[in-house]
Order: C-alpha cells, then structure tokens, then sequence
C-alpha cells in the first residue's frame, strides 16, 4: 500500500499522522503541494498511489488538485466534492440548509446595498463572514447600521471577489462557548468544548478546549451533517442557543486537532490514519 500526503507544509498535525502511519507500517510519501506539477494526459506517475490524503492548507489549490486527481480515477480523502463543499460557507450552509440539518439561518447578497438591506431586516447584531476562511479570520459582529455601513465600504473598496459576496447571519447568544465534535465516517470520535471571553471561540484565537460528553443528541447531529457533504474526516462546529436549541455552525473538511487529543483521551491521529489506511483497502 502507498499513500500520497498532499500538504502545504508539515505541521503537529502532520508530524503526528506521519507518527501514526509508520506505526502501522504503511508507506506514506509526503508531497508538497509547490512541487506539484500535472500534466492532465499524464496520470500514470500518480497511479502509484492507493489514496491521496490531502492536508492542503489552500483551498483553491487543494480542490484543484484534488479535482483532477478525481477525473484520473485516484481516490482523494477529503473527496474534492466535499472539500468543495465545506470550503465555501454559502455552498454548505445552502446543502445543510436543503437538507434540513438544524443549522444559523444564513442570508446572501452580491451588492453592499443589498447586504445593508438584508442586514437591517435580518437585525442587529448580525454577523459578516468571508464565503471562503478559517480560524476565524475576517469576521465582523455588526452592532448597529452605522458599522455595517463601514464595514461595507471598506470591504467593497478591497475589492477582490471574497469582498463582493456577502454572507450575513445573525448573532447567536452561545454562552461564550461551542463544541467541535470530530466525525470518521459514521462515528463522532470525541469532542471538545471551546470557551473563550470573546465572541468567536476557535482555539486559533486563544479559546481554550475541554471535553465534551458526545450525547446521542449530539452524535446523530454531527454524523448527519457531515453525511450531508460527502462524509470523510470531519470536524463539525455545533452552537448550543440560549433555548437550549443545537445548530450546526459550520464543517471543517481539513481538522485540526493538536489541541484536542489531549483533553477527550483520544488519539485523534491514529484514528484518522487508521481509516485512510482502511479505505485505501
């Protein structure tokens, strides 16, 4: 067996699966993703390999890659579909919205005049998040029309394609925590409650992580969602409501999870290594 590890550079989390994989003696080749180069009527250098496992920090680049990988027959963990999927916030929260996954009421405008609209009627606060980003970059709690209206220009004089959609939600009042459960295949793994003083609570911005009991409210809700995107190796972000509601905030189709095998005593690594070896099988 022989597996290719798609990365952007080799991180903990990397360094561990690389740990896990040797463990159970399976040859992985770690390929950079700035050393790749396709030729689209040349697959066979590829065919060597049982499973692509893409670690790819880019987006674009991983889904890309991934996609051509797919046309040529070669299995991809992620699927490129749903990293595609996960990759875009309008794209997944309309897929968990259509399939009637409780998830945020999600609204979408193309114009900043259409997006201050949709802001006044959805009502303050709301929430701006870039369609496409992670680790809880660029996103805007905006408490009143005044700062929408700032916030719109300046994102409308940036200008890149990013700045010109405009995905709007409103704020959810979680307690100053959320929980990301971690889902292989039809299993949610383990969790972690995330608690922070300031409104986003990724652990990129300093939240703190704890265990999380996994409730059968809480498994069947994650195993959903993430069999609503393709399924695979996935981290699901869930908000408890102050009506003691759970939604599905978003999908994450490349987890992370140095901070969490500590605190849930599961070794995350070998359990994801284990299943790309398994479906690689």
């Amino acid at each position: 067996m022989r597996i290719g590890l798609l990365h952007s550079r080799i991180r903990v989390e990397e360094k561990l699966l690389l740990k896990e994989f040797a463990a159970l003696g399976v040859e992985v080749d770690p390929i950079d993703v700035r050393d790749v180069k396709l030729s689209l009527d040349q697959p066979e250098p590829w065919r060597a390999y049982d499973v692509i496992f893409d670690r790819c920090l880019s987006h674009s680049q991983s889904l890309t890659i991934a996609t051509i990988l797919e046309a040529w027959g070669i299995p991809c963990l992620n699927a490129p579909g749903v990293n595609r999927i996960c990759g875009n916030k309008i794209e997944m929260s309309a897929v968990l919205t259509q399939r009637g996954i409780p998830t945020i009421p999600t609204h979408v405008a193309v114009s900043p005049d259409a997006a201050l609209e949709m802001m006044e009627s959805v009502g303050y606060p709301t929430v701006l998040k870039p369609p496409i980003g992670s680790w809880g970059r660029l996103l805007a709690k905006v408490n009143d029309r005044d700062a929408a209206e700032a916030i719109l220009e300046h994102k409308s004089t940036l200008g890149s394609v990013g700045h010109g959609l405009f995905y709007i939600q409103p704020f959810i009042e979680k307690g100053g925590e959320d929980i990301r459960t971690f889902v292989i295949g039809n299993e949610t793994i383990c969790g972690i409650v995330r608690r922070s003083d300031h409104w986003i609570t990724n652990t990129a911005r300093g939240a703190t992580a704890a265990k999380c009991e996994i409730t059968e409210e809480i498994d069947q809700l994650s195993v959903a969602a993430a069999n609503a995107v393709g399924g695979g190796l996935l981290a699901v972000d869930l908000f408890r409501t102050k009506d003691g509601d759970l939604l599905v905030n978003e999908i994450n189709a490349s987890m992370e999870f140095r901070n969490s095998s500590e605190p849930t005593g599961v070794n995350i690594p070998n359990r994801i290594a284990q299943f790309v070896v398994d479906s690689a099988k």
